[in-house]
């Protein structure tokens, strides 16, 4: 364990979703050792309601440091504020959940936070905003520079990384290459390295049904999937691939695999989100900063009301403490 407790700066996301709730619940759940190595950053005024909301026997500091028993917060200015409001898709709320992450990327930058949690953002208000990214990943993607990254959806049932995300499903085909599920192959299994795995074994889904049908389907396999594979076992790594999509989640789950390559968005999101929707963390690999999310929306039919569960905060914060763990670990061996 290390001395001290890892730094977290935790995004507040759109104020319109329940971003701010489940932070506040998640913050509530913490023990104070780990409490007070977060920063929330976000817009106090949401906070301080939505820790009403949720009877948090805590307050956001209004000094730094905090107080002892304070929860430090880095306020937010950001433009249209007066257009956000419950449960809508508004400028505001995508202006707002920009401006976190912008600010938590300057505070990562600086070396005064570990890791980097965000609450969801809301795609069309973030549109609406002028900011026009297919998301957090992309965001963090442009922001940083990073020539690539990588979604990687980790639970203690089924994991999956992503060779594309969020994009159509013909721009999905049209990434589904040998270097781009090469990288990714390459990606997961450092990942799973750096977290302990000795072997990871990693299976390697097909892009069309029945994994082509040895080209009956389609020929991505052949033509793009499988050269991967086989680069990826010359480089020393188990993989297997590439296996059809409708069974080896099953595979996985049942303890064959350590880690699934997913070809597109919703290959990977759905089963994971089937069997663990309230553990699943959203991982970007790639990054110069550690970052991890919730992965749910903005659940903007029941934000506001009380209703919405931290589980999936909690598991993101979990494991944003061990990938920092992991990462001062590696620090001490060199």
């Amino acid at each position: 364990m290390s001395a001290r407790a890892p730094r977290i700066a935790i995004t507040m996301g759109d104020p319109s979703g329940i971003g701010p709730e489940v932070i506040c619940r998640a913050i509530q759940a913490l023990p104070e050792r780990r409490r007070a190595a977060v920063r929330v950053v976000g817009d106090r005024g949401f906070l301080e309601r939505a820790r009403e909301l949720v009877d948090g026997r805590f307050q956001f500091a209004r000094g730094n440091p905090p107080a002892a028993g304070e929860v430090a917060l880095v306020e937010v200015s950001y433009p249209g504020r007066d257009s956000v409001r419950d449960g809508e898709v508004s400028p505001g709320g995508g202006a707002c959940a920009f401006a976190c992450v912008r600010r938590a990327l300057s505070i990562a930058e600086s070396g005064e936070i570990d890791v980097i949690v965000t609450a969801p953002l809301n795609k069309e208000a973030l549109h609406l905003a002028g900011h026009h990214y297919d998301g957090h990943t992309g965001m963090l993607r442009e922001l940083t520079g990073s020539p690539r990254v990588f979604m990687l959806l980790a639970s203690n049932q089924l994991s999956c990384i992503h060779v594309s995300t969020h994009v159509a499903m013909s721009e999905a085909v049209r990434e589904c290459t040998r270097d781009r599920v090469l990288e990714t192959i390459r990606a997961g299994w450092r990942h799973l390295l750096a977290l302990g795995l000795a072997a990871p074994r990693i299976a390697v889904a097909g892009l069309n049904p029945h994994a082509g049908e040895a080209g009956l389907f389609g020929a991505e396999e052949t033509r793009e999937i499988a050269p991967a594979v086989a680069r990826a076992r010359t480089e020393g790594m188990s993989v297997t691939g590439p296996l059809p999509g409708d069974t080896v989640f099953l595979r996985a789950m049942r303890g064959e695999f350590d880690l699934v390559v997913g070809q597109y968005h919703d290959q990977g999101h759905i089963p994971i989100k089937l069997v663990a929707f309230d553990e699943a963390v959203n991982v970007t690999l790639g990054l110069p900063i550690l970052r991890t999310s919730v992965d749910h929306g903005t659940a903007f039919d029941i934000a506001w009301r009380g209703e919405a569960r931290a589980d999936n905060m909690l598991a993101a914060l979990s494991y944003a403490e061990r990938l920092v763990l992991v990462r001062q670990g590696e620090r001490r061996a060199r």
